[in-house]
């Protein structure tokens, strides 16, 4: 890890914690599941804090993202907050979607967030058009697409890639490579380098160390800047991994990845683990001022699963409500409404 230059010690303590609540976030939700307290299935996104982190912290509020399927990292580093998080997973009223999205299906439109979608790769097209919009607009906004390896092999992936790079749009495409596609070793499924099939529609592409929050962040301001100037789009290819299995219910991961690579990346690559070293080898913080933090975050993240757990559920009036989206409820959408 190396310093930025353009960061200061507030900078990185911000990164730091915002990667512990992903990691605590995380935490509550694998407990909520087996404790049968959350409907449906969930896609945990622990070991790959930094990717999110590096990536949103480049951005400004005003930028946009759109998430995937295993999301919540990506909300909570676009700026969600806890309660409202949690209130979404457990279908509740106060949720981001008032409780209809589900741990799939969260969009925060006041952060710039559009939205993570159960469908592979299925939020393309929406970065997509954002960034067309901007570019349109002129208003200087970028947007990043979040997506797994698995998404490569979708037709609309070059569909897009093809489009933006015609148009210059102001996007990046950052593709959070863990390793596997579901059960599968992405080695074995997909044929040659994702940087290449980036680059052969003309679109520049890097290959990044997603365990490492500063390296993260440090090519993507770049890449922002030069979208600003009308130099995108932009691929990453971001190596991380998922410490869980495809989703909450994939406990027997024996059959297709071994405990020693699991404990491998656990022990030597831990994102947050790495990066506290760093902040207190660099006299940022020191290791009781690192568990302080870590304390801060699990009291904030036990009160909003307290708060969340007591909140009510929508009224089943609302069955129908953001099912047909009527003319004031395209408005309000457009104007920055929740759902």
């Amino acid at each position: 890890m190396s310093a930025n230059p353009k960061h200061n010690a507030e900078d990185y303590i911000r990164m730091y914690r915002q990667m512990v609540r992903i990691r605590a976030f995380e935490d509550n939700a694998n407990q909520l599941y087996l404790s049968a307290k959350m409907p449906g299935l969930t896609h945990m996104y622990t070991g790959q804090e930094a990717v999110a982190v590096g990536i949103c912290e480049a951005l400004t509020a005003e930028d946009k993202i759109t998430s995937t399927h295993r999301g919540h990292g990506h909300c909570v580093a676009k700026g969600a907050e806890f309660k409202e998080m949690f209130c979404e997973l457990l279908g509740k009223e106060e949720g981001y979607c008032r409780g209809k999205g589900g741990s799939m299906h969260i969009a925060d439109q006041g952060n710039g967030n559009l939205g993570a979608n159960a469908i592979v790769g299925g939020s393309m097209g929406i970065a997509t058009g954002s960034a067309l919009s901007a570019k349109r607009l002129g208003n200087g906004q970028v947007t990043v697409c979040f997506f797994g390896d698995g998404a490569t092999a979708q037709g609309l992936w070059y569909e897009v890639m093809n489009m933006a790079a015609l148009w210059k749009l102001p996007v990046i495409y950052a593709c959070e490579n863990n390793g596997y596609s579901e059960y599968t070793k992405t080695a074995e499924i997909a044929a040659g380098s994702l940087t290449a099939r980036a680059e052969s529609f003309g679109i520049e592409a890097f290959k990044v160390d997603g365990q490492d929050v500063l390296a993260v962040n440090k090519i993507t301001t770049e890449l922002v800047e030069r979208c600003r100037k009308g130099e995108g789009p932009f691929f990453l290819e971001l190596q991380t991994y998922r410490y869980h299995g495809h989703h909450v219910g994939d406990i027997n991961r024996e059959y297709y990845r071994s405990k020693d690579e699991e404990a491998d990346w656990k022990e030597s690559r831990d994102p947050i683990k790495n990066f506290g070293k760093w902040l207190s080898e660099q006299k940022i913080l020191t290791e009781e001022e690192l568990g302080a933090v870590d304390s801060e975050v699990a009291a904030e993240a036990k009160a909003a699963v307290d708060y969340a757990l007591e909140a009510p559920y929508p009224n089943a009036a609302e069955v129908d409500m953001h099912v047909f989206a009527g003319v004031e409820h395209a408005l309000d959408y457009l104007a920055g409404g929740r759902a």
